[in-house]
């Protein structure tokens, strides 16, 4: 195989026609070039240069070299400018990954944050649940997810994913506005035992949640309804059809005639940003680390206004 520093040699050799003018352009040793050009030749079996009384001039064999070594030479150069600019951010892709609720609150922020600042990088996002964000990591159709879990449901995200920790994002209790208990500041989950209940479908990763934080105080919520969309669980909770848990992160906005209610309990789930454990860094990924966990610190203490 050819190595590609004796061919920038042999190239230099060339364009300054003398084994020391290549030697000074390069700040190498004439010896130095003398023995570089003689291992290309050895490489390649035959005589690449003439020397002569008007100094070096190429064979017929070193011109295809030389003519090789420029086009080798400028992807060689163009793939470190390529490079450069990737670690430097001004170019390059970061495919996102998020579930709902973590799309329509932190993503956004951090997206038009991340753009702001580094706008050659393009962008994309596509929404799904943990299970199948770690999934799509591990496929290489994504490279970072928001992701979130929870203590009492163990396994949602795999060991093969790294986490950085975000948020802690904690549930209330929702009720309708015409509700018994709605005139209570506090409520336990046991207080809703009687309830009908509203809850994301059974693939979702808040529908495992919501179960095991009721099993863990004595029942199984009886599920009426069943719906994926935020603004459809609140209008169903308002139209007096039932309870349920949300996370705060999913209460951005409160749809009329319902009351959130804190748990005295306090469960949270923990949210966190996530990529493939041993899968290449990228500058754009760790970028976007940084923003998440900027933005997220204005979740750090998410607080709601709860009724009296």
């Amino acid at each position: 195989m050819l190595d590609v520093r004796r061919m920038r040699v042999l190239r230099e050799v060339a364009a300054q026609g003398s084994f020391s003018a290549a030697a000074e352009a390069l700040n190498f040793t004439q010896s130095a070039v003398s023995q570089h050009v003689a291992a290309l030749e050895r490489e390649t079996g035959t005589q690449l240069v003439e020397r002569g009384r008007r100094g070096v001039r190429l064979t017929d064999a070193g011109r295809v070299v030389v003519g090789h070594a420029d086009a080798i030479l400028a992807r060689i150069d163009s793939a470190e400018e390529e490079l450069a600019a990737l670690a430097g951010l001004r170019g390059g892709r970061l495919r996102l990954i998020s579930f709902q609720t973590g799309g329509a609150t932190l993503a956004p922020r951090a997206v038009a944050s991340f753009h702001e600042r580094y706008p050659d990088v393009e962008l994309s996002m596509l929404e799904a649940e943990p299970d199948e964000a770690c999934a799509r990591l591990r496929a290489a159709e994504a490279d970072l997810a928001l992701v979130y879990d929870h203590p009492s449901v163990p396994g949602q995200i795999g060991d093969d994913i790294d986490l950085t920790h975000l948020v802690d994002d904690p549930y209330d209790a929702v009720l309708p506005a015409g509700h018994p208990l709605a005139r209570r500041r506090r409520l336990t989950l046991a207080d809703l035992s009687e309830d009908p209940w509203i809850a994301s479908t059974a693939s979702g990763g808040c529908r495992l949640i919501m179960e095991s934080l009721c099993r863990d105080v004595g029942f199984q919520p009886r599920v009426a309804f069943e719906s994926d969309e935020v603004g459809a669980v609140q209008a169903l909770v308002s139209a007096g059809m039932g309870v349920t848990l949300l996370p705060r992160l999913a209460q951005p906005f409160v749809h009329p005639g319902i009351e959130v209610r804190e748990l005295a309990s306090k469960p949270m789930r923990r949210v966190w940003a996530a990529r493939l454990a041993g899968a290449y860094p990228s500058p754009a990924s760790d970028a976007m680390i940084a923003t998440l966990k900027a933005v997220a610190s204005d979740f750090g203490e998410i607080k709601l206004e709860l009724a009296g």
